[in-house]
């Protein structure tokens, strides 16, 4: 499978329900998966005595084993018994609970999804946790570590219970379920940042608690607190185990064996949002351990759910209790963040099984090429309007150039509004006296010098990232398909974020597209090419965003309060402060990109279909496919480094600029007006909703963007192609 037929995790080209690839036979891997338990055990009791002999105190393996067994009065020494007794070893209890917690909740939800690719944060349970957390600080002013462990733990079923009716009352299946859980996560993490933005003191707390750490365990007592939570969670998966195996062979089949697909699914997403949830409120939100530690078990077990869960299990424990000894020592006297050292470790290793010659055996590479997805024939569009002129003439589709002149005048509908809202009492009439240079002074200055600068500004970042998302979602004939999955965002926002560190100055837009280029060639590069399977893509694409994440949180860690919030407003989008200076760089590319846009777009058009017909058509799709994803880089790189990564818009522009469009063109010139139209509208909002406040314009489009993604894929016309 090749980079355009690349989908959304859990998606399938050909029906959403689509059913697993054959499983293995019986004899394949069953004998060797449990000798290597056995080693995972071993290596786990290693790490577990090494957690206990790791820490700040000068107290070495010995007088841990004294004290231990209680040798030579060692429990008699208030030093020693503080120390190991009260700090390492609940330290290390909880890191191995809450490890194997991850890996069990990741290999169960990968089961019950058919997706490999499967992550825990999948359900909203880390987005409602966050919510759960800032809510309390900010609105309650909860300030101790029981505080922040009920509302986490809170917030995470309030997320899942939300995704679960989602999915439940359109039929329980796993493609909903999954979007469910992208949906709500979207939307709580929107209203988080809008609880953040407004309150300096939940924000330099949270930005401590979302980076995931083990330091704050200090005693028995939240431990004590959660186990009997943790322990329904293990027993209601072991309990699953039997009837994800008959689930595994397909609804129809699992009913026929006795088991109630409905049902199994309601039950292991109940134990997942237990383990994820409790896991998150002891330690804060690690991502990407559940998603790392079912793929090593997948390498090893195949698709056996029983040895797939055992295995996740322990390799989650062991890769969270080993990242949590790296964090101690690697950054001494201070602790480094255990989440990113989990990124750090598990992203290569990650990269490394995925490309491994024996994924294609175990069901985590692509299945053969797909049989071409039947459609009916769309109605005949209406005649195109040709113009002529002597030897030369133009062709111009009716309904595509219908929908641009009533994007156009939308988009100056929005200018005039947003030139006209703000908290500066201006009549109608004084604003458009000041937008051409009439009228007082100072309605010229405020409209002219901060206004209209805003608003070109947005009017340039929204336009490149409704035609980055146009062409690669046609490239990978995809509505799901948008720049972040190539890391586009999270690599320019790092790159900028870095330049700011170097130079002490922030405003380096130029570091947006060189992020975004780096990350787009080391997905590419270490993927294997353009043409590398898709589930490759995919998993380097997650594992370049984990890194580029990991660097943005530590920068702003590392940072001043007043420093790190300014900077945190900018990496969830932000046109503040945004100007003519700023925008004119993206408006050159603009200028540059968009007619390339345009000539790339009927041979962009052809590609919708198979490769030996666009090959028989006279088009070579590699050079297409490397054009247009060149220029979709570009394109969000420009963004990013102008407004920081405003998400949705290259999701949301192409599929509005498409319905209007209608299927026979690629609405290229659509895409850029409605994006747009996007960005203007959102920064409009978000400076007028709450008075005195403004929100950035990312989470604007966060918040919007989770209903909208659920009312594009969950609509009657079912999954997207």
């Amino acid at each position: 499978m090749t980079l355009s037929q690349v989908g959304a995790p859990g998606e399938s080209r050909t029906e959403p329900d689509a059913p697993p690839p054959p499983t293995p036979p019986r004899g394949d891997g069953r004998r060797a998966a449990w000798p290597i338990a056995l080693v995972a055990v071993a290596v786990l009791l290693a790490l577990a005595a090494l957690s206990l002999s790791v820490g700040a105190g000068e107290v070495g393996p010995g007088r841990v084993l004294d004290y231990l067994l209680d040798r030579h009065g060692a429990r008699a020494d208030g030093r020693l018994a503080l120390v190991v007794g009260d700090l390492r070893l609940p330290r290390t209890a909880t890191a191995l609970l809450v490890g194997a917690a991850l890996g069990v909740a990741g290999a169960q939800l990968q089961s019950v999804t058919r997706n490999p690719l499967a992550e825990t944060g999948l359900l909203g349970v880390n987005a409602g946790a966050s919510l759960g957390v800032v809510l309390g600080i900010a609105v309650l002013g909860i300030q101790t570590s029981y505080g922040y462990l009920a509302f986490a733990f809170g917030g995470a079923v309030l997320a899942s219970t939300l995704v679960l009716l989602i999915a439940g009352a359109r039929g329980g299946s796993p493609m909903r379920l999954v979007l469910g859980g992208s949906a709500v996560g979207a939307t709580f993490g929107g209203l988080t940042g809008v609880l953040i933005v407004n309150s300096p003191e939940a924000y330099d707390r949270y930005r401590v608690w979302v980076l995931g750490s083990l330091a704050g365990v200090e005693g028995w007592t939240t431990l004590r607190q959660l186990a009997p939570v943790l322990g329904v969670g293990f027993l209601l998966a072991l309990l699953a185990t039997r009837p994800l195996t008959a689930l595994a062979l397909g609804d129809d089949l699992a009913r026929g064996l006795g088991h109630r697909p409905g049902a199994t699914r309601a039950a292991v997403a109940f134990a997942v949002t237990l383990l994820t949830a409790s896991a998150v409120a002891l330690a804060g939100p690690i991502s990407f351990l559940g998603l790392l530690a079912g793929f090593l078990a997948r390498a090893v077990a195949g698709p056996r759910v029983g040895q797939l869960t055992v295995l996740a299990g322990l390799f989650g424990a062991a890769v969270l209790t080993g990242a949590d000894v790296l964090a101690r020592v690697v950054a001494r006297p201070f602790e480094a963040p255990v989440s990113v050292i989990v990124s750090l470790v598990g992203a290569p290793a990650l990269i490394a099984i995925v490309r491994s010659r024996r994924t294609a055996a175990l069901g985590m590479a692509d299945p053969a090429e797909p049989a071409p997805v039947r459609r009916s024939e769309p109605p005949a569009p209406k005649p195109d309007l040709v113009l002529r002129r002597g030897a030369w003439s133009l062709l111009l589709p009716r309904r595509a150039l219908l929908a641009s002149l009533a994007l156009a005048a939308a988009l100056l509908a929005v200018v005039v509004v947003s030139a006209h809202a703000g908290q500066s009492e201006l009549g109608l009439g004084r604003t458009l006296q000041a937008v051409f240079g009439y009228g007082d002074r100072l309605d010229v200055l405020l409209v002219q010098k901060f206004r209209l600068g805003r608003i070109v500004a947005g009017l340039a970042a929204g336009a490149a990232l409704g035609l980055a998302g146009c062409l690669t979602q046609t490239l990978a004939r995809n509505r799901l398909a948008t720049p972040e999955l190539l890391g586009v965002n999270d690599g320019a926002t790092a790159a900028v974020l870095i330049s700011a560190t170097v130079s002490g100055t922030f405003g380096a837009w130029w570091a947006g597209p060189l992020g975004a280029l780096a990350a787009v060639l080391v997905v590419t590069l270490v993927s294997g090419g353009l043409g590398a399977q898709g589930y490759r893509v995919l998993v380097v694409g997650l594992a370049m965003s984990a890194l580029a994440s990991a660097v943005i949180q530590v920068a702003l860690a590392r940072r001043s309060l007043n420093s790190a919030g300014s900077l945190y407003v900018w990496t969830s989008g932000s046109l503040n402060g945004r100007d003519y200076a700023v925008a004119t760089p993206v408006l050159i590319g603009l200028a540059v990109l968009v007619p390339l846009a345009l000539a790339v777009a009927r041979r962009l058009a052809v590609l919708r279909f198979d490769d030996s017909v666009a090959a028989s058509l006279g088009v070579d799709p590699g050079r297409v496919r490397l054009g247009c994803l060149l220029l979709a880089v570009a394109l969000a790189g420009l963004a990013v480094g102008v407004c920081g990564p405003v998400g949705f818009v290259a999701l949301a522009a192409p599929v509005i600029a498409g319905r209007l469009a209608g299927p026979a063109r690629v609405p290229v010139l659509g895409s850029a007006l409605t994006g747009a139209v996007l960005v203007v509208l959102a920064d409009t909002v978000g400076r007028v909703l709450i008075g005195g406040v403004e929100i950035p314009v990312g989470i604007v489009t966060t918040v919007l963007g989770g209903p909208f993604l659920l009312w594009v894929l969950l609509g009657r016309k079912g999954t997207p192609a």
